[in-house]
This record gives structure tokens, C-alpha cells and sequence, in this order.
């Protein structure tokens, strides 16, 4: 959620803002809603100071036998009163107005985050390689295979080791049953995350519930904006979409000490989507489901360290890649195919030869103070009173069922058999090839 005295105090710079996201321009709607909460606080104190001061007039009228004065008071404060009985319940319904115009506003980009339409206008990212030549030297190279390559569900069919079929039977479209060596090799990819990132990063693993209340989800941006997308589990619960939202709410309604900063937590949790948003796409395969498995990584920092933090998340995220040996690049994301927490996002998309065609395998974003205004995550800095708002940062560590499915296509073989990465081997107990 942005801060209302922010666009206050930079109305325009919020129209560009959204305008560069495709969004209509809010900001006097917003003002204007404040203005009605500012002046019925002001009126309400007023009222308070006017009780007051006539209760104490009462006293004297009476005290100077002035019935009628005394009268003509006492009727002003029962006015009063009355006014101030239900103001209460007023200033509630005027913060929940503004709180629900702020709720599905999305956040500010960046200004270093280029402006565009839609993910033909993301830009390839280089980071610390500075250039495409130092990065192309730094990344894994594409495989090259003297084969036609073909796609996962192929391969996995073909070994009788994925099952849509099944799947649909039990669940409907868009699941898939996993057996033998591959199911194992979709535990190992997870476990080997969860082991790079607990070890080598310095994350702390976490084992998240799965159903969220929807203050949770509010805190994270979910809702009100998405439920669509979103399975709802009974009256008081949802499956989560992301481990994000159980990882950043961890926080919510808490002070930190400064000292406490940055936080980071992992978790390897089933997700859930009803892609609501994607009829048509990716129906074939792995690549888009309503159940999937992530890592994710979170972290929690001061406003002074975030920017650095989403380059080293970035960084985590991409020595997955390096270790599994999978080519990949890097996207700033455009302004117009950003998340809507998001105030900047890289997106990794790893190379899937038999698609012939680069995916996205995990997005990492920097929210700044949005989610943390919505879940009232706040840190004391030294010995001073006040309270600021953490940043928060949150990523994919990555995907597992696309590592899965990146795995498979660049490890196939001609024989239909497929190479099980070295970083993976000691989680599949040694195996050389996944065969049927």
C-alpha cells in the first residue's frame, strides 16, 4: 500500500507512475478521500474542545442563576454528544474508504525500471557481467544436441513416468502425476534448493502453513485485487499461491530491532493457482499448473539496504541455474508486465531446447514499504522512538516443476533417456540416467 502522504505530497509523480503501468490516474480521487477523513477529524476535535468549553459555561450560568443560558447550553452539548456518538463509527467508515482506494492501487516502479506495455518490453540484464559478452562467458552455455529435442511431457510420457491422464482423472486439467525416478528427481531438485540456499546463503528454512487467513493474503497484495486467482478452503481459509505470503507475514504487526535486519527465510511448499488469467496458454505439460512446488526466498531489510539485497537475491536465485548447469538470461521487467507489490523485478528464464524458446523460472522482486504498510511490519532504529517500515523482498529459488522440466529437455538423450545433473546425483542416490 503507498503512503497517502506520499501522494499528497507527490500527486503527479504518482499519475506518471501508473500511467506507466497502464493504470488511470488516482491521485485526486485518493486526495479527495483524504481530505473528507482530515476534515471530519478536525470537525470531531472541534466538537470535543466545543463540549468542553460549554460544559464549563453550564457551570457558571448555573452558578449565576442563569437558568436560560444554562439551558441553551446544556442542549448545545446534547447535540454535541450525539454528534460525537456517532463519529467514531464515521472515521471508521471514511479510513476504510481511503484504505480500500489505496488497496488496489499498485506500487510505484522505480525509476530505473524500464517503461513498456507487456513482456516484449522487458530488457535484458546484465548486472554485475556489465555486458551481454561477459554474461554469455559467466552463464552455462546452451546445450546442443545432434537430435531433434523434444519437450518434457514427451520425454516423460514416453519413459511412462508422467501421467496427465491420471492426473486428470483425479484432479481435472493442468495437474500432472509424477513416478519412479522422476518423482525422485523433483524431490531432489527441491531438497537440493532448500540445501544451496540454508548452506551457502545463509537463509533460514521454514515449513510454512499452507492456508492462509485473508489478512495474510491482504498483507502480501493478494487480496482484495486477486481472488480470482486464488482457491478459497472453507469460510476462513485459502491455499496459498506462493510460500511469499506465509514467509513475508511473519513480520506482520511486529518491531523489529534493527539488529534483527535483514531476515531471510526459504521455503520448499506446494502452491496454488487457478490461473484464472490463462486459458489457452501452456496447456500441454508442466509449465502451468494449479499445483506446483517452489522455493522461495524472502527477506526482510532497512529501507537503506533493499536495492542491494535484490541483487543479491538475484544472485541466490541464479546459482541454481549455475549449478544445475541450465542456460539462462536475465529480463528487467517493463513497468507494464510487473507484479503488482513489485518496484522492480528481474525475472530468470531459462532456455528450454525443446521449445527452442526461453521461461521464466523465477521472479525477484524488491517491494520497498508496500506490503510492510499493509501488514504493519515495522523496526526501531537504535535507541530512537519512532518506528520506520521494513523493505521486503521476495523470489523464486527457484521453481522446482520448471527446474524439473528445464532439466529434462536439456538432458535428454537420443534414446529417450535423460542425464541426471552432478549437483543432483548425490540426491538420486548415486543414478547416472533416468530411464525407463
Amino acid at each position: 500500500m503507498l503512503d497517502i502522504k506520499w501522494i499528497r505530497d507527490n500527486p503527479d509523480a504518482l499519475d506518471r507512475a501508473l500511467a506507466s503501468r497502464g493504470a488511470e490516474p488516482v491521485s485526486s480521487k485518493l486526495i479527495a478521500l483524504d481530505e473528507a477523513r482530515r476534515a471530519h477529524i478536525v470537525q470531531v476535535q472541534a466538537a470535543q474542545e466545543r463540549r468542553n468549553a460549554a460544559s464549563k459555561e453550564i457551570g457558571k450560568a448555573k452558578g449565576a442563576k442563569d437558568e436560560e443560558t444554562a439551558q441553551r447550553l446544556m442542549a448545545e452539548v446534547a447535540t454535541i454528544k450525539e454528534f460525537l456518538a456517532h463519529a467514531e463509527e464515521t472515521e471508521r467508515q471514511l479510513n476504510r474508504e481511503l484504505d480500500d482506494a489505496l488497496a488496489v492501487i499498485p506500487n510505484a516502479p522505480l525509476e530505473d525500471v524500464p517503461v513498456g506495455a507487456d513482456e516484449h518490453d522487458n530488457v535484458p540484464y546484465f548486472g554485475r557481467y556489465q555486458t551481454e559478452e561477459q554474461a554469455a562467458v559467466a552463464r552455462p552455455k546452451k546445450r546442443v544436441h545432434p537430435f531433434a529435442a523434444k519437450e518434457h511431457f514427451e520425454i516423460g510420457e514416453a519413459l511412462n513416468l508422467m501421467d496427465f491422464e491420471a492426473a486428470a482423472k483425479l484432479s481435472g486439467s493442468r495437474f500432472v502425476v509424477l513416478k519412479g525416478q522422476l518423482a525422485r528427481m523433483e524431490r531432489a531438485i527441491g531438497q537440493f534448493m532448500l540445501d544451496l540456499h540454508t548452506n551457502e546463503h545463509g537463509y533460514t528454512e521454514v515449513q510454512p502453513p499452507l492456508l492462509v487467513k485473508d489478512d495474510a493474503l491482504y498483507g502480501t497484495a493478494q487480496l482484495p485485487k486477486f481472488a480470482e486467482d486464488l482457491f478459497k478452503a472453507g469460510e476462513q481459509h485459502w491455499l496459498i499461491p506462493t510460500a511469499e505470503v506465509p514467509l513475508t507475514n511473519l513480520v506482520r504487526e511486529s518491531i523489529l530491532d534493527e539488529k534483527e535486519l535483514p531476515l531471510r527465510f526459504t521455503a520448499l511448499t506446494p502452491c496454488f493457482r487457478s490461473e484464472a488469467g490463462s486459458a489457452g496458454r501452456d496447456t500441454r505439460g508442466m509449465l502451468r499448473q494449479h499445483q506446483f512446488n517452489k522455493v522461495e526466498l524472502v527477506s526482510i531489510t532497512t529501507p537503506e539496504t533493499s536495492i542491494d539485497e535484490h541483487e543479491r537475491m538475484l544472485s541466490c536465485a541464479e546459482a541454481v541455474l549455475q549449478k544445475l548447469d541450465l542456460h539462462y538470461r536475465v529480463m528487467t521487467l517493463c513497468t507494464g508486465d510487473m507484479g503488482f507489490g513489485s518496484r522492480k523485478t528481474y525475472d530468470i528464464e531459462v532456455w528450454l531446447p525443446g521449445q527452442n524458446t526461453y521461461r521464466e523460472i523465477s521472479s525477484v522482486s524488491v517491494c520497498d514499504d508496500f506490503q510492510a504498510r499493509r501488514m504493519n511490519a515495522r523496526y526501531r532504529q537504535g535507541a530512537e522512538k519512532g518506528t520506520r517500515f521494513v523493505h521486503t523482498l521476495n523470489g523464486s529459488g527457484t521453481a522446482v516443476g520448471r527446474a524439473l522440466i528445464a532439466v529434462i529437455e536439456n538432458y535428454q538423450n537420443e534414446d529417450g533417456s535423460i542425464t541426471v545433473p552432478a549437483a543432483l546425483k548425490p540426491y538420486m542416490g548415486g543414478l547416472e540416467k533416468v530411464d525407463a
